[in-house]
């Protein structure tokens, strides 16, 4: 019976797409699409060619293991071929697995397997002649790999002379060069540092080094090795399990997986794929998955290999970390600090466990970065519980409009465009100089910072509201009694005490903690406001400039500029923040609802008491708080240190002073108590 005409068609795509995807991941170390969507479509294609025997070819993707060696590398034949693994996904799959381990041996016994985690990396082959490292080579193609052995010889982790003993005389390692998270993460800072182009993933960035033409380069990037199996010399060491194998190995000088063990049985390989799941997350470097062996040397050469795998030996993949959907509609978030954060709306996709509808687009920069448009397929990834994000587009996939050529059609959708306005409340969206989050000006007003903005204006050094914590401002905003830090002034003991684990004698003590407030200082607060890049010692740098709040108002960033150490940066947050009427509203409520402050005039100009000088605060103080002293030294244009040094000009010493008094007393450095420090910010230091 002919072959359907459709089935043979497909199978032809099928072959020509993962081919394409083939030189994209093993030659150019940059594939265009998730691991899982690589999966799948092979799978798809072992399905057709399962189904329909034809079908099968010797060129077919299905029976190779990688892709051609690269020609500007010298080829290098393996002693004995580098074969992949085949995946299993579900634990039906892993049961299976474990039956026809049984049904091959001939037991219906538990079989021992040696189990370690699947590294994301490259896989090469060393060889070692007379216990000396002389020839390293990619997979390749599973036969022939490209000969890369003066790059990996700048691998510190790679033995270049074996140590112990037990070794042949000739011997194949086989195992895994990777890139630690960490390092991953400095590698790309590096890049962005340098204005050069960041690498995709930890996999690709350990391949493309290796794979450098200049062994320079190579050594310069952070690559780790870890060894799993041998190939050619195997058979003359004297082990009989795998896991002896690996001790083998770590004795004569290689990295192996510390996280490697021997179980029993489908329940013990489905037992350790747990425990190295939920290890995923904290180990430093990125794995996919586990690999679970038969221990047994003889029963592994008693199973023997398919075409391209071996049977005794197989890889429990993890849920895909990233997966292909389409873009929907891309929104824009605002966080409690008011920072603005495009979203993109998806159509529902299965990736890391859970059913992912909206991934993050991180900022405005990065959205035009990645081009990322309404319409686009897209690479989602979510790891563990992080947020999920979009990493990248898939440019064959994007919806064009119909053209004369291939070159004169363009984009059905325009690039991204962030909004103006914020979307909860209509205030301006600022990006300060420099910065590459914009944010919503409407701080004391809009309804998505309102509990950060309580919280903050709350604050032990701002208006220092005892009693106002996170559960309480939830309660209250959740039941729609705050909208804005003035409406605190409002609040009754009748209200509060309404409240879940609020009753009358808490509600008054809240109640009279916020009449207290009421009586501040212009410096607490104006940093009270929230001011983005306004912290304590800017706040009194302001009120102490200004004098009034009034005068405070009345400046554009020409006259903020004057203050000490405001810049553009602080000078342009500001201003975007007292522009806003609806801040200004609810200053004016305050101040109504009987918040003040003792007014003071302008600051002269001149030197202040402690200019220049550093000193340090140590034990109790019999009257000020130790926030309230370093306050007045700051506000005196010195500087608190937490540590005493030969620069250190004052030690103020209070009760039960410890350390830090007797290294002053070492030093020679001149120590004064609370009073002796008002009676200098009152009378100046004479010189």
């Amino acid at each position: 019976m002919p072959l359907p005409e459709q089935v043979v068609v497909h199978a032809a795509e099928l072959r020509a797409e993962i081919e394409r995807h083939n030189h994209a991941y093993y030659r150019l170390d940059a594939p265009t699409i998730p691991d899982a969507e690589y999966d799948r479509l092979f799978r798809e294609l072992q399905g057709l060619e399962q189904q329909y025997p034809e079908l099968l070819t010797a060129d077919s993707p299905t029976q190779r293991v990688g892709a051609a060696p690269l020609k500007e590398f010298p080829p290098r034949r393996h002693g004995v071929p580098m074969l992949s693994l085949n995946n299993a996904f579900e634990p039906a799959e892993v049961e299976a697995f474990d039956q026809r381990v049984r049904d091959g041996l001939e037991t219906i016994a538990a079989v021992d397997y040696a189990v370690e985690p699947k590294f994301d990396g490259l896989a090469i082959s060393l060889t070692y002649e007379n216990g000396l490292f002389t020839c390293g080579a990619t997979r390749g193609d599973g036969a022939t790999g490209e000969e890369v052995t003066p790059n990996l010889r700048t691998l510190r982790c790679i033995p270049l002379r074996l140590v112990g003993s037990g070794w042949p005389a000739l011997i194949e390692i086989r195992g895994e060069v990777l890139i630690f998270k960490q390092a991953f993460a400095d590698l790309n800072a590096r890049q962005r540092e340098r204005g050069d182009k960041e690498f995709a993933n930890p996999r690709n960035a350990a391949a493309g080094s290796l794979r450098q033409l200049d062994s320079r380069i190579t050594a310069s990037r952070p690559l780790a090795f870890f060894a799993y199996g041998v190939g050619a010399g195997a058979e003359s060491l004297p082990i009989k399990t795998h896991a002896e194998l690996m001790d083998l190995l770590l004795s004569w000088g290689f990295p192996v997986a510390e996280e490697r063990r021997v179980v029993q049985g489908s329940k013990g390989l489905l037992g350790y794929f747990a425990e190295i799941g939920a290890k995923r997350p904290s180990l430093p470097y990125d794995i996919d998955g586990v690999v679970y062996k038969v221990n047994r040397l003889a029963a592994q050469a008693q199973l023997g290999f398919v075409s391209r795998a071996p049977r005794f030996a197989i890889a429990h993949k993890f849920p895909a970390e990233e997966a292909l959907t389409e873009v929907l509609g891309i929104d824009v978030q605002v966080g409690r600090t008011g920072a603005i954060t495009p979203v993109a709306r998806l159509k529902p996709v299965f990736v890391g466990g859970v059913t992912v509808t909206n991934a993050t687009l991180h900022n405005e920069d990065e959205v035009r970065r990645k081009d990322v448009r309404i319409g686009d397929t897209v690479i989602v990834r979510r790891a563990g519980d992080v947020i999920p994000e979009v990493v990248a587009i898939v440019p064959e996939k994007r919806p064009m409009k119909p053209g004369k050529d291939l070159f004169d059609s363009e984009p059905v959708q325009a690039p991204f465009a962030m909004p103006t306005a914020c979307p909860e409340c209509g205030s301006a969206i600022e990006k300060g100089i420099d910065e590459a989050i914009a944010r919503c000006t409407g701080g004391l007003y809009c309804p998505a910072q309102r509990k950060q903005a309580l919280l903050h204006f709350a604050a032990r050094r701002a208006m220092d509201i005892e009693g106002l914590g996170d559960k309480l401002v939830d309660q209250m905003v959740d039941a729609g009694l705050l909208h804005s830090p003035a409406d605190l002034y409002g609040l009754t003991v009748e209200t509060l005490a309404g409240l879940e684990r609020m009753g009358d004698k808490s509600a008054q003590n809240l109640i009279a903690a916020i009449e207290k407030s009421k009586q501040t200082t212009l410096a607490r607060f104006i940093f009270a406001l929230g001011i983005r890049n306004v912290g304590e010692a800017t706040a009194r740098d302001l009120a102490r400039h200004f004098g009034t709040l009034e005068a405070l108002l009345a400046a554009d960033a020409a006259a903020l500029q004057q203050v000490p150490d405001v810049g553009p940066i602080v000078a342009a947050s500001l201003a975007a923040f007292l522009g806003e009427a609806h801040n200004r509203e609810i200053i004016e409520r305050l101040q109504a609802a009987g918040v003040t402050w003792a007014e003071a005039a302008p600051a002269e100009t001149g030197p202040r008491v402690f200019t220049g000088k550093t000193l340090v605060l140590t034990g109790t103080l019999p009257k000020l708080k130790r926030d309230e002293a370093k306050m007045l030294i700051e506000a005196a244009g010195g500087k608190v240190s937490g540590s005493v040094s030969k620069k250190t000009d004052f030690v103020v010493a209070g009760e039960e002073a410890g350390s830090k008094l007797e290294k002053a007393q070492e030093l020679g450095v001149p120590v004064i108590d609370e009073t002796e420090l008002l009676k200098l910010l009152e009378k100046g230091i004479e010189e």
